[in-house]
């Protein structure tokens, strides 16, 4: 039986799931019934899990072209290389915020110090389409800290605003459309209010169940919410979700294994060039992920 939605809410996504060596990815978007939300083309739930000790995450240095890489972890260490030069570990409250434009590559691994021991891992990874008269800019690279991004408390709510305005704070976090992502923890109890200042918003629901205008959801859902609503989200146990949205995408994108891009022909390139080793690598690593044929 299909669950009712309250008016607020226009369609429920379920993300799937795949286990990538020990750890496992929940996938939001892109799905068939929904290619993304605001600027967000993708979405990913990293873990939670737990890295046995000797073993850790190796994602061999791949490209991307006309998107931004956004990586924020709730638990464990990712270290970050790419053909910038950046060396860049990344822990919980923190955000990598990876410009691929015209083209560049990275790696993301455990840092050999947390290899030995072992951890926990979960955190979220999005890819933000870039305008497309930003789509071929220049790659860039950008580290925040947790002392840098804004943190609003109040009665049971703390919410860490990753990227864009909300609740009279705005984020250090350049982007190059209108872009709105926060993590946001709530007692039980504590509720959250939506405005309506983005025409794209959804809620990516971690963990805790919540209420959204008094309909129960479980975690492990993307509520994309209807535009122009005002949206009011209570838990009913501790739960953490992510808020996203932002303007919507100025024309369609297509999406080939890494690369985003408003045009057909320029993914056909960047395949090429892959192949034909054109890209920059990302000094010190001999290793790279092939094109899928």
């Amino acid at each position: 039986m299909t669950q009712p939605l309250p008016a607020s809410v226009e369609q429920v996504v379920v993300p799937r799931t795949s286990d990538l060596g020990g750890f496992e990815v929940a996938r939001a978007l892109p799905t068939r019934a929904r290619r993304a939300v605001g600027p967000f083309v993708f979405l990913d739930q990293i873990g939670p899990s737990t890295l046995p000790a000797g073993n850790g995450i190796d994602v061999r240095p791949h490209p991307h072209i006309g998107l931004a890489t956004v990586t924020y972890l709730f638990e464990g260490e990712i270290m970050h290389r790419d053909s910038l030069g950046c060396v860049q570990a990344i822990r919980p409250g923190e955000v990598n915020w990876m410009t691929a434009g015209c083209g560049i590559v990275h790696s993301e691994r455990t840092p050999d110090a947390l290899r030995a021991s072992g951890g926990p891992l979960s955190g979220m990874q999005a890819w933000v389409a870039l305008p497309r008269e930003h789509e071929e800019t220049a790659p860039a690279f950008v580290h925040h800290d947790d002392t840098t991004l804004p943190v609003i408390e109040d009665d049971g709510l703390r919410l860490r605003l990753i990227a864009g305005e909300l609740m009279e704070q705005r984020s250090p976090v350049t982007t190059l459309s209108e872009t709105l992502y926060a993590d946001v923890r709530l007692a039980a109890g504590a509720r959250l209010p939506v405005p309506d200042s983005c025409e794209e918003r959804a809620l990516y629901l971690f963990s805790g169940r919540v209420t959204v205008d008094g309909e129960a959801f479980e975690p492990g859902r993307l509520l994309v919410l209807r535009p122009g609503t005002r949206v009011e989200v209570a838990a009913r146990d501790p739960a953490r979700l992510m808020l996203l949205g932002g303007a919507p995408l100025d024309g369609p994108r297509t999406i080939w294994w890494n690369f985003v891009s408003s045009r057909r022909d320029r993914i056909e390139q960047a395949k090429a060039d892959w192949k034909a080793g054109r890209f920059d690598p990302v000094p010190g690593e001999t290793e790279f992920i092939p094109l899928p044929e």
